[in-house]
């Protein structure tokens, strides 16, 4: 029986690069993301190319329409496998704008998004199936740089939250971890997407260290 893989942020960049990655190895996949537009024409590109792949609109800030997404998910394909959480505000900050709701406004969707999503799947059969959860994370967590204070405070709490679960979650059956990302995710690079890829299948195929770096 075929696995499931939930993209959570899916897009032209690391998320869809991700999702083909799998379905080269026997997965199905749904896409999350925000944009209905845009998950209606990844769904078509990926049937192109003999995917099997569902779309469903996703707010990261919103915990209810990650529910109802989850729900739909479910719905059609039962309990998924692996969930990728490949969401971030990566702009750099506005001096002008950044206070503490901006601050707030981040966390919601870097990482409280994050936990949303990861409280939607991880139940028995979950465990059963040996679920496997990785989270994108930057090397800003371990390394701030001026100008990114929302995305260092955040990629910090997402690294802590991937080891925190993946120590809390290991006796039910289920792996997390994070693949931290050192750069820039650019086409034709080193950075290039479709070869980040590559550590996300690494991590859940060994299930061995809950951090990875791409460097």
């Amino acid at each position: 029986m075929k696995k499931t893989l939930i993209v959570v942020g899916a897009g032209k960049g690391l998320g869809n690069h991700v999702a083909e990655k799998f379905w080269k190895n026997d997965f199905r996949v749904v896409l999350m993301a925000r944009n209905e537009g845009s998950l209606r024409a990844y769904e078509k590109e990926f049937a192109d190319k003999g995917v099997e792949a569902l779309g469903i609109p996703m707010d990261a800030a919103d915990p209810e329409s990650i529910r109802r997404a989850f729900a739909a998910a479910r719905e059609r394909w039962g309990t998924p496998d692996v969930l990728v959480y490949n969401v971030g505000i990566t702009a750099p900050d506005d001096p002008k704008t950044l206070d503490s709701a901006e601050l707030e406004r981040h966390f919601r969707v870097d990482v409280a998004g994050a936990y949303a999503c990861i409280q939607q799947i991880v139940d028995e059969e979950f465990g059963k199936r040996n679920g496997t959860i990785i989270l994108t994370g930057g090397y800003a967590a371990v390394d701030p740089f001026p100008g990114y204070l929302c995305l260092a405070l955040d990629k910090a709490a997402l690294r802590n939250l991937a080891l925190a679960l993946n120590r809390e979650l290991k006796d039910r059956g289920v792996f997390v971890g994070t693949v931290m990302v050192c750069g820039a995710i650019q086409p034709g690079t080193h950075f290039a997407p479709e070869l980040i890829a590559e550590t996300f299948w690494k991590m859940y195929t060994e299930r061995k260290d809950w951090e990875l770096r791409y460097e």
